[in-house]
């Protein structure tokens, strides 16, 4: 991974812009999944995200400049089938740690074949105790090849959304 320096912009004018409501002239995406029940998995499940396990169990990430999930760290995920493959250069913009709600977002940099913000996140609800895993995010494509993939990119996005949840449910 290079180590961009923070000023290195995003590819997309609206950092942040996950924690509320996403702006227009995006795709938009949300997927919220129960993946069991307790404080002590919510609590396990928090750590895992910020850890970067959604992304190291789906096998694409590469490299981050921090142990975990923290704003400004760079982090480069890898897209693709074996060798064929683009390193997708991020950096997360903001850490979520509220009391029922933990995990991080990440922007795109230049370089990275979409361009807009994805949030992984695990909520806890005290009112039932149960936990949901939570991908969310906005995208245009940043590339070509993203444009002419058009649904299709959109459907692998969705289908990885699912296996990032998959990778905090309780083991």
């Amino acid at each position: 991974m290079s180590h961009e320096p923070a000023t290195v912009p995003f590819s997309y004018p609206d950092p942040g812009a996950t924690k509320g409501e996403f702006p227009p002239g995006y795709d938009h995406f949300r997927l919220r999944r129960r993946i069991g029940a307790g404080r002590t998995l919510f609590e396990a499940a928090g750590n895992r995200i910020l850890g970067y396990e959604m992304q190291k169990a789906t096998g694409i990430f590469q490299h981050a400049s921090t142990p975990t999930a923290e704003p400004g760290t760079q982090l480069t995920v890898r897209l693709g089938l074996g060798p064929i493959g683009i390193n997708a250069p991020c950096r997360v913009v903001y850490v979520l740690d509220e009391p029922n709600r933990r995990g991080f977002a990440y922007g795109t940099l230049p370089g990275h074949p979409e361009s807009g913000e994805e949030l992984f996140a695990v909520e806890y609800d005290p009112a039932d105790d149960s936990v949901h895993g939570v991908v969310a995010a906005f995208s245009n494509p940043g590339a070509w090849y993203t444009r002419l993939g058009g649904p299709i990119v959109r459907l692998i996005q969705r289908w990885f959304a699912a296996r990032y949840i998959n990778a905090i449910r309780p083991r």
